[in-house]
C-alpha cells in the first residue's frame, strides 16, 4: 500500500493527535515506546506501512490509552499493513517478532539481487512471524521483587558497545525460566524488533547444539535458509551482524554450560540477553549474575494464596504455613502443591500437609497432572557423571543439616580430593548449596529426600552398611582426639585406650582453637556415629569418646546434647560392667542436667545413683563429685540448707585426699560452698572460702598443667568479685571480675565469659561509669542470648535499669565501699548479687 492512502494517513493523523493530546514530543514518546524517533517520525506523516501490533500497543501503553483507545488505534494500523506474502516464512506462530517501521525493520525496495550478501537478504527476509516466540506469562507470579528491578534497570540504559547479558541460575524448582518469561513479557514494549526465545535443552542426554541454535534464531531474525551459513562461527558472526542495528530481548533458556552458550550472545547493539541454567556457568565471561534463593514464608503463602484463591488460604492460615515449610519454600513444588489443591477444590490443606509429613511419600504426593517434583531433580541426576551421582547419593547418609568434602570422601569411598571437585560439580549443578563461608554443603530437604531415594535405586544394602561404618569410625576417632586436646592431663600424643589416635594425622587440627571449630562444624556428625557405635556394640569406644569430650564440654555449656552424649556413656560403662565408669558417667550426666537442660530434680537424681555407683566401686573421689553436683541441683531447688550440708561433707572428704584431681575437685566444691553462703545471706564467710580457694590455686596444683589452674584461679576470682560487690566492696570488686572475664575470653569459654562480664557490668553501674557499664551489659546480654542463657534477662533488666525504665530508673549514688545498703534499691542490687556467681560452671576432673 502507498504510503499516501487514506488508511496508513488515518493512522498518522490519529497517532499525531494522541501524541499532541498527551502532551508528549516525538522524542518523548518514542522513548517511552521503545522505538526510534525516525520510526515514530515516519508513522506520523503515513511514509511507513501499517506497524506490527507489538509496536502499536507498545504505543498505546506509553499514550496510556484505554482498551478502547488501543482497539482503534491498532484497527487505523491494521488497515495499512500489507497482506502476507505466499513466501515461505517457516512458522505460523504467533507474531512476536521484529515490528516494522522501528529503527531496525524492514527497508523497502526490490529484494535483493544475487549478487546481494546475507546482511541484505536478512533485511528483506524477517517477518513478524516465527517459531521462537516467548512462552505465555504466569498470571500468578509472585515473588522476587527485587530481582525483577535489577533486570529491570538492566535493560533500562542498555551501553550499545557491551549489550548487557543476564544470567539467572539455582538449582532445580526455582522458577529460573518463569522469572526469565515474566521478566520478558514485562520488558516487551522495550524491544520492538522482536522477543524471542530458545530452549537449550541442557538437561537432556544430547543439548541443543549452537550451531543449531544459531540457524534457528537466525531463521526467526529473518535470514533467508539459503544465506544461513555452514558453520558455527559464520553464524555466529552473522547473528551478531543482524542484531547490531536492532532492539531485541533474547531468552536462552535451559542452558548446558558455556560454550553453547557464548556463541549466541549479541557483540553490539541495545538488544538484551536473559540465560536461565542450573549451572552456575562460573566460566561465563561479562554477565550479571542472579542466583536464586528459595522464597520466604510469607512469599509461599502468597503464591499459595493467588492459586487457590485467598479464601481457602484463610480459612487454614497454619495448614498453608506448614504447606509452605513441607516444600522447602521451592517455588515448584509450591506450584504443584497448590496446583494440586486447585483441582480438588473440596480438599483441605491440612489434608495435604498430613500426607506431605510422611517424608517416604513427599515426592509421591508432589505431582499435579505432568508437574513432578522429582522429574525435574532427576533431569539434572542423570546429566551427572558416576563418581559425582555417588557423591550425591551418599551425601544424603550424612546427619545434620551440612557436610563437609571429608565425610562426601568417607561415604562414597573416595580421596577427599575428588570428593571436594564433585561436590563443587554438585554445587555449580544447583544439587547441593555451598556455606557462604565454611568448606561445606547442604541439600535443601526435597534434594535429600531424592538423594535418599537414588540410593535405594543404585547402591546396594551391604555398601550403604560399610560406608556408613566407615565414616563412623573416621569421624569417632577424630572427633575423639580433638576433644582430648583440651584435657590438660592426657598426653596428646597417645589416642584412646583402643589404640587409635587420630584417623589423619597430616589433617588432624592444630591445636585447640581448630579442634573447636572442628567439633562444633561436625558436632550433629560425631554424636550420631557415637550412637550408631553404641548400637553396633562398640561400648568401650562411646566411653572413651565420652571420657575425652568432658573437658571440651565445659567449653560448650550450652549445648544440650551433652546429656545424651553422657547418657551413652553410662549406658555404655553398664554393658561393660563397669561401676566406676557408670559413677564417672553419671556425675557428667548431672552436671549436663543442671547445666544445659536446667532439669534440677533430674541432676539430683542423677547425682545420688552416681554416689552409690561411686561407693560400690571404692572410689571417694567420685563419692565427693556426686556429693558437689547433688549440693548444685538442691540449691537450686531451694533445699539451701541440705545443698550446704553436701558440700561441706565433699570438702571434708577430699581435703584428706593427695592426687592432683582431688585437689581440682576440692577447688570446685569450695567454689560452690562460698557462692551458697553469699546467696544465703553470709558473704563474708564466703569470701573466706573463696579466699581459700584462691590460695590454694596460687599455691599450684602438682601434677597440674598451670593452664588447668588459671581457670580454677579465674572462677575463684569470679566468686570473689561477687562477695565483694554482695558487702558493697564495688571498687574492690572490679579487679578480680576483670580477671575472671579476661581468662575466661582467652580460654575460648563463651559459657563461662559472659556471666562474668554481666556481673562486671553491674559492678560498673553501681560504680557510676554507665558509659562503659552499658556496653559490657550489652555484650553480656547478646552473648547469654546466643546460648539461651536464663541470665540474658537479667542483663536485660541491667540495661533497662540503666536507661530509667524500671523502678531502679536512677542510678543510686556510689556507696561508700564499706558502707551499708541505702535503701531498697541497693538492698535489691545486694540480694542479685548475692545470687550470681560461677556456681553452674564448673570445672571436673
Amino acid at each position: 500500500m502507498d504510503s499516501g492512502t487514506p488508511a496508513t494517513g488515518d493512522f498518522a493523523v490519529r497517532l499525531r493527535g494522541l501524541r499532541t493530546r498527551a502532551g508528549l514530543s516525538q522524542e518523548e514518546l518514542a522513548e517511552a515506546a521503545g522505538v526510534s524517533v525516525r520510526a515514530l517520525s515516519n508513522m506520523e506523516r503515513g511514509r511507513s506501512r501499517g506497524p506490527q501490533r507489538r509496536t502499536v500497543r507498545a504505543l498505546a501503553t506509553a499514550l496510556r490509552l484505554d482498551p478502547d483507545g488501543a482497539r482503534e488505534l491498532e484497527h487505523a494500523a491494521s488497515l495499512g499493513r500489507s497482506r502476507p506474502s505466499t513466501r515461505r516464512t517457516g512458522s505460523t506462530g504467533e507474531a512476536d517478532g521484529p515490528g516494522a517501521g522501528t529503527k531496525a525493520g524492514p527497508k523497502a525496495g526490490p529484494k535483493a539481487g544475487p549478487g546481494a550478501g546475507p546482511e541484505a537478504e536478512a533485511a528483506e527476509g524477517h517477518t513478524p512471524h516465527h517459531t521462537l516466540a516467548l512462552p505465555r506469562d504466569l498470571h500468578d507470579f509472585t515473588a522476587r521483587g527485587p530481582v525483577l528491578a535489577r533486570l529491570l534497570a538492566l535493560a533500562g540504559e542498555p551501553d550499545p558497545a557491551r549489550p548487557p547479558v543476564a544470567l539467572i541460575c539455582g538449582q532445580p524448582g526455582l522458577g529460573k525460566t518463569a522469572l526469565a518469561v515474566h521478566t520478558a513479557h514485562t520488558l516487551a514494549a522495550r524491544f520492538p524488533d522482536g522477543r524471542f526465545a530458545v530452549d537449550l535443552r541442557g538437561m537432556d542426554p544430547r543439548p541443543t547444539r549452537p550451531r543449531d541454535a544459531l540457524a534457528r534464531l537466525l531463521r526467526a531474525l529473518g535470514v533467508a535458509d539459503s544465506a544461513v551459513p555452514t558453520g558455527t562461527d559464520d553464524r555466529s558472526g552473522l547473528l551478531r551482524s543482524v542484531l547490531h542495528d536492532r532492539r531485541v530481548l533474547l531468552l536462552l533458556d535451559n542452558a548446558a554450560d558455556e560454550d553453547q552458550v557464548r556463541p549466541l550472545l549479541p557483540g553490539t547493539g541495545a538488544s538484551l540477553t536473559l540465560v536461565t541454567s542450573r549451572h552456575t556457568l562460573a566460566g561465563l565471561e561479562a554477565v550479571h549474575r542472579t542466583e536464586l534463593g528459595l522464597l520466604r514464608r510469607e512469599e509461599a503463602v502468597e503464591l499459595l494464596t493467588r492459586i487457590i484463591g485467598p479464601e481457602r488460604v484463610e480459612r487454614e492460615s497454619q495448614a498453608a504455613r506448614d504447606l509452605g515449610e513441607l516444600c522447602g519454600h521451592l517455588p515448584l513444588a509450591l506450584r504443584i502443591a497448590a496446583q494440586r489443591l486447585a483441582a480438588r477444590p473440596g480438599e483441605r490443606i491440612a489434608k495435604l500437609v498430613t500426607r506431605l509429613t510422611e517424608e517416604e511419600d513427599r515426592l509421591d504426593a508432589l505431582q499435579a497432572g505432568s508437574l513432578q517434583v522429582r522429574a525435574a531433580f532427576a533431569l539434572s541426576y542423570q546429566r551427572l557423571d558416576p563418581a559425582d551421582r555417588t557423591v550425591f547419593r551418599r551425601a544424603a547418609l550424612a546427619d545434620g543439616p551440612d557436610l563437609s568434602p571429608e565425610t562426601a570422601a568417607l561415604l562414597a569411598d573416595l580421596p577427599v580430593r575428588q570428593a571436594a571437585r564433585c561436590a563443587e560439580r554438585l554445587a555449580d549443578a544447583g544439587l547441593l548449596q555451598p556455606h557462604p563461608t565454611a568448606d561445606r554443603y547442604r541439600f535443601h530437604d526435597l534434594l535429600r529426600l531424592f538423594a535418599g531415594e537414588q540410593l535405594a535405586e543404585d547402591d546396594e544394602p551391604a555398601q550403604l552398611s560399610a560406608a556408613q561404618d566407615r565414616a563412623d569410625r573416621w569421624t569417632l576417632r577424630r572427633a575423639t582426639a580433638a576433644a582430648l586436646l583440651f584435657d590438660a592431663d592426657h598426653d596428646h600424643d597417645r589416642g584412646p585406650a583402643d589404640g587409635g589416635g587420630d584417623p589423619d594425622p597430616a589433617t588432624a587440627p592444630a591445636g585447640r582453637e581448630q579442634a573447636r571449630t572442628w567439633l562444633e562444624a561436625e558436632r550433629a556428625q560425631w554424636l550420631a556415629a557415637l550412637g550408631r557405635t553404641q548400637a553396633a556394640g562398640h561400648h568401650q569406644r562411646v566411653v572413651d569418646a565420652a571420657e575425652a569430650m568432658h573437658w571440651f564440654s565445659d567449653r560448650c555449656g550450652h549445648w544440650e546434647l551433652w546429656v545424651e552424649v553422657f547418657q551413652r556413656a553410662v549406658d555404655s560403662a553398664r554393658a561393660l560392667r563397669s561401676r566406676r565408669d557408670e559413677a564417672v558417667h553419671l556425675n557428667y550426666l548431672a552436671w549436663a542436667y543442671n547445666t544445659c537442660l536446667y532439669d534440677h530434680t533430674a541432676a539430683l537424681a542423677t547425682a545420688q545413683a552416681a554416689q552409690e555407683a561411686a561407693q560400690e566401686a571404692e572410689d571417694q573421689l567420685q563419692v565427693a563429685w556426686a556429693l558437689s553436683y547433688g549440693a548444685g541441683a538442691l540449691q537450686r531447688l531451694g533445699r539451701v540448707g541440705e545443698s550446704i550440708t553436701r558440700l561441706r561433707t565433699a570438702a571434708e572428704l577430699l581435703a584428706g585426699q593427695t592426687s592432683p584431681q582431688s585437689r581440682l575437685a576440692e577447688l570446685t566444691t569450695l567454689n560452690t560452698l562460698g557462692r551458697q553462703l553469699r546467696e544465703s545471706g553470709h558473704a563474708d564467710q564466703a569470701l573466706t572460702v573463696h579466699r581459700r580457694s584462691e590460695a590454694i590455686c596460687r599455691a599450684g596444683v602438682p601434677g597440674q598443667r598451670p593452664e588447668v589452674v588459671g581457670l580454677y584461679l579465674a572462677s575463684s576470682s569470679q566468686h570473689i568479685g561477687n562477695d565483694l560487690a554482695a558487702l558493697h566492696h564495688w571498687t574492690d570488686a572490679e579487679a578480680p571480675l576483670r580477671h575472671a572475664v579476661a581468662a575466661f575470653e582467652a580460654a575460648h569459654m563463651p559459657s563461662w565469659s559472659e556471666p562474668a562480664r554481666l556481673d562486671l557490668g553491674i559492678v560498673l553501674r553501681r560504680l557510676g561509669r554507665h558509659a562503659e557499664a552499658r556496653e559490657t551489659l550489652t555484650a553480656a546480654h547478646d552473648g547469654l542470648r546466643g546460648m539461651n542463657n536464663p541470665r540474658q534477662s537479667e542483663a536485660a533488666a541491667e540495661l533497662r535499669a540503666l536507661d530509667g525504665l524500671t523502678g531502679d530508673c536512677r542510678t543510686p549514688p556510689v556507696p561508700s565501699d564499706h558502707g551499708t545498703a541505702g535503701g531498697d534499691a541497693d538492698r535489691r542490687t545486694t540480694a542479685r548479687h548475692a545470687r550470681r556467681g560461677a556456681g553452674t560452671h564448673h570445672l571436673r576432673p
